[in-house]
């Protein structure tokens, strides 16, 4: 025995609709099973009547056209027609009696005004995002929902405020590609009972308060300058012990001095200078220093 999804998906495949039928996507339908009535089926003999009347101008009237990237929600005497969304192409109404929405399938983007929000460590930031959807589902989008677009528009920044508010500061700097994800996930699944894909969600741009960038920036330049004097000390010490070793080296060979006077000299003389320095020992000057307390001590 059929049931009334199978019976739904055999009446969608008859009509040659590209959409599945809203019984088919969970959608009821609660139809009236005394039919439209007499009222109804008197309206629609005299359309038809004056349709045929004002043949064939009439027709400027009952044929319409979508685009290819468009599609027709049509509503006879306010009930939903069957075979669900008409097009791409020509279709054809009653002017009297026949209403029809056309729905753009093709991605909207539109950008989430800025949100103040405060995060988890208690910092407010200015945050503002980009969202990508689509109607994926032209009938379930003007049945279930009065204006798809601004209740997405409404939706995509109270998520917003949402997801963000559990959020550090330091994970809204650096973790952006996630909380797009988590943002596009949480908005896919509350629009689909709208006939609405959420494709694509991007945060644009993160605005700090001036005094806590300034903060930031003060922080920030301390830690180089910290970063800067370790790294000097380091090379300093590097180059003492270096010094400390070639003194060693020399002093343990009396040639290596002379040759490391005469390697200084070429490079003077390299760079075009006239300036000759000559080396003075220090054992020379001693004699010309006047003698400490120890040794005036030690001379009585």
């Amino acid at each position: 025995m059929a049931t009334k999804q199978d019976m739904a998906e055999l009446d969608r495949l008859e009509t040659g609709s590209n959409f599945p039928s809203l019984e088919a996507v969970g959608y009821n339908i609660k139809r009236d099973p005394g039919g439209p009535g007499i009222c109804a089926f008197i309206l629609t003999l005299f359309s038809f009547l004056l349709i045929l009347a004002t043949f064939p101008l009439s027709l400027c009237f009952s044929v319409k056209v979508v685009q290819e990237y468009e599609r027709a929600v049509i509503f006879r005497l306010g009930r939903l027609l069957k075979g669900g969304a008409r097009g791409p192409g020509i279709f054809f109404i009653v002017p009297c009696i026949d209403t029809y929405r056309k729905i753009d399938l093709r991605t909207v983007s539109f950008d989430v005004p800025p949100q103040e929000i405060l995060s988890r460590d208690s910092v407010t930031v200015a945050v503002d995002a980009v969202v990508y959807y689509r109607v994926q589902n032209p009938t379930i989008a003007v049945s279930n929902v009065e204006n798809f677009s601004h209740s997405t528009r409404l939706l995509a920044a109270t998520t917003l405020r949402n997801v963000l508010g559990t959020k550090n500061l330091a994970e809204i700097l650096s973790e952006r590609e996630t909380i797009s994800h988590t943002m596009q996930s949480s908005l896919d699944e509350a629009t689909d009972p709208w006939g609405v894909k959420v494709e694509r969600v991007e945060i644009k741009d993160v605005r700090l308060p001036v005094q806590l960038q300034r903060a930031m920036a003060a922080e920030a330049e301390a830690a180089r300058e910290a970063r800067a004097k370790v790294i000097a000390a380091e090379g300093e010490q590097k180059a003492s012990h270096a010094l400390r070793e070639a003194a060693e080296i020399i002093s343990e060979s009396p040639g290596a001095l002379q040759l490391r006077y005469l390697q200084t000299l070429n490079t003077i003389s390299a760079e075009k200078n006239s300036t000759i320095i000559f080396p003075l020992p220090i054992d020379i000057l001693k004699h010309f220093l006047k003698p400490d307390k120890k040794e005036k001590k030690e001379m009585r």
